[in-house]
């Protein structure tokens, strides 16, 4: 007798490392989604997206894009050549060298939100969706199929954890809410980027060059935004773009290149913001550009306390405070009472040692504690100067700073003849007042980025660090901790001391209330800390990065009138979150936030 048996026909489940999208369509339709939306989403800008000029940017003409047009515009284009670099076309594998999935999807993410933010804003400012005109409907559907698209690209998924199987509801939710959390975070990660090849030095300066150009061109048209919902769309568009490159692995081959030419990129950057003030038809920029410059350079003095010492100093703008007092006090204001002018040179130096010796006396006494004790001091010390000031008014105690009312009527600097309240032709380009302001802080910042990359390849910048890490390892080590925290206390105050002399004579009048420890308007010593680890602590361009973005975002946010200050800190909270290196951490840093980094191949000196 025989017995026949079939065979299991069961089709086996796939393999759990098996890459596969977040949603169900299949790999290569997606791609095709994705590029098809994206090229849409580029055609639907030379359309017209609403029948009326009353909305601002005026979105009413053909083959012309104008005002969230252009972002949409150039978001699509971003995400067309990722799209097109992922199908392997030949001449643009350089746009992708850590794979191109994770940077199509931050770049069609991108363009999905400014288009739809863009659509969603006319339907509510207009009344209704009536008022979109076909362009305006094509690049809703067009960035929707293309979002579909680049969520169905392949990726690999991380296991779940185990879970104990008598585990109650909150904890299983737990569970899945963490597992859900990763695989979103593996939907978006990349790889690591490959080595960038060795060019020839005049290319790779070419490279450096080109992206100071773009870096200019960003920040020239995010600050020139005339209207909130422009600038709304820039933060998105800028945001998500940054992502792209940052997942292709651009940027990192950009700070590799950038590193070999070290003197020279930062040579190169300094001229790029010197260009700034000829980019501008008139002084209305300039001002945020002088103003920023303030706030970035005493933040890169805070950076030297907080980010290298590890000093946490929460009193901080007392310093620029003293050197503006100090400057205007001598500076031939009629509200000072000791009637002297001092020139440019003097009453630099006067304001500098000033805010050094408040250092020294502050810092002699109060720097053998630690932490949360230290910040409390220095607190304490912010707050005393402030009230201080408005005291010494004659009435209260001696007449110095007239009090609430402050110094007035400083005069504008006279640097050999040059005067700097007065407009001058240069090369064709009028430089109005706050634009010659504008270069003589940028000469005063790269005398602060000079000593703070000095100081901390120095062995006084090592020793620092080391205070930073661990400060009883290092006195064991035989450094001298108090007089090393002395010394970094005393330059940030120079620092401080030698931004706040120009203050003074850009805004005319100093007076308490500017230095606050905390305030809606920078600089205040909660917006200079914030600065500092927005940016990234212990680097140069991290704060200057950071202060930028914490003068320029709350100066463009005023729409929101109440709500300014909620959205701001939600936006710093979330980024505190998902990145609490900075914007521009060092390496160290960054690995003591993510310990499943690879270990670094070289730190330098100061870890930066």
């Amino acid at each position: 007798m025989t017995t026949q048996t079939t065979a299991d026909k069961t089709v086996a489940a796939p393999a759990p490392n098996t890459p596969s999208g977040l949603i169900g369509i299949p790999a290569n339709l997606g791609r095709a989604l994705a590029t098809g939306g994206s090229v849409l989403a580029v055609v639907s800008t030379f359309l017209a997206w609403t029948w009326t000029a009353a909305f601002p940017g005026d979105l009413t003409y053909y083959g012309y894009p104008g005002g969230l047009q252009v972002l949409v515009l150039v978001g699509g284009a971003l995400a067309t050549l990722f799209c097109l670099a992922s199908y392997g076309v030949r001449g643009l594998g350089w746009l992708t060298p850590a794979g191109a999935d994770a940077a199509v999807k931050y770049a069609v993410l991108g363009t999905f939100a400014t288009a739809w933010y863009t659509v969603v804003s006319i339907s509510v400012e207009l009344g209704g969706v009536v008022n979109l005109e076909p362009g305006g409907y094509l690049v809703a559907a067009a960035t929707l199929i293309a979002l579909l698209g680049a969520l169905a690209l392949p990726f690999e998924r991380p296991e779940p954890d185990p879970i104990d199987p008598e585990a109650g509801g909150w904890e299983q939710f737990r569970h899945d809410a963490a597992h859900t959390m990763a695989v979103l975070r593996a939907a978006f990660s990349s790889g690591s980027p490959r080595p960038v090849r060795t060019l020839p030095s005049y290319a790779e300066i070419l490279i450096i060059v080109a992206v100071l150009a773009v870096a200019l061109v960003v920040f020239t048209y995010g600050i020139g935004t005339e209207y909130d919902e422009l600038f709304v769309g820039f933060l998105i568009t800028a945001g998500f773009g940054f992502g792209a490159l940052n997942r292709s692995g651009l940027i990192a081959h950009a700070s590799q290149i950038s590193a070999r030419h070290q003197n020279i990129t930062v040579c190169g950057a300094f001229v790029a913001a010197a260009l700034f003030p000829f980019t501008q038809t008139d002084d209305q920029y300039a001002t945020l550009g002088v103003y920023i410059l303030i706030f970035a350079t005493v933040a890169l003095g805070l950076n030297i306390v907080v980010g290298l010492a590890g000093l946490l100093d929460l009193g901080y703008v007392a310093f620029l405070g003293v050197g503006a007092y100090a400057a205007a006090l001598v500076s031939g204001s009629p509200s000072s009472p000791f009637g002297v002018h001092f020139p440019f040179w003097a009453a630099v130096l006067v304001g500098a040692i000033a805010s050094l010796v408040f250092g020294v006396l502050i810092g002699a006494p109060t720097l053998r504690l630690r932490g949360d004790y230290l910040a409390i001091v220095t607190l304490g010390f912010g707050e005393i100067f402030r009230i201080a000031v408005n005291n010494t008014d004659g009435t209260s105690g001696p007449d110095i700073t007239n009090g609430s009312n402050g110094i007035a009527s400083i005069p504008d600097l006279n640097i050999l003849g040059f005067d700097l309240g007065v407009a001058h032709d240069i090369g064709g380009f009028t430089i109005g007042r706050f634009a010659n302001y504008f270069f003589l802080m940028l000469l005063i910042t790269a005398v602060v980025v000079l000593v703070f990359r000095r100081s901390g390849d120095s062995r006084i910048g090592r020793a620092w660090v080391a205070i930073r890490e661990d400060e009883t390892a290092a006195l064991a080590m035989g450094i001298n901790g108090f007089r090393v925290k002395l010394i970094a206390f005393a330059v940030g105050a120079t620092l401080a001391g030698l931004a706040g002399t120009v203050q003074a004579h850009v805004t005319y009048t100093v007076t308490p209330e500017q230095y606050l420890f905390a305030g809606t308007t920078p600089p205040n010593s909660a917006f200079l800390l914030a600065a500092v680890v927005l940016g990234g602590m212990g680097t140069i361009a991290g704060p200057l990065i950071g202060a930028a973005l914490l003068f320029l975002i709350p100066n463009k946010l005023q729409f929101l009138g109440d709500y300014q200050l909620l959205a701001f800190g939600l936006a710093l909270v979330l980024l505190m979150r998902f990145r609490p290196e900075g914007l521009i951490p060092n390496r160290r840093r960054q690995l003591e936030f993510h310990e499943e980094a690879d270990a670094p191949t070289v730190l330098s000196k100061t870890g930066a």
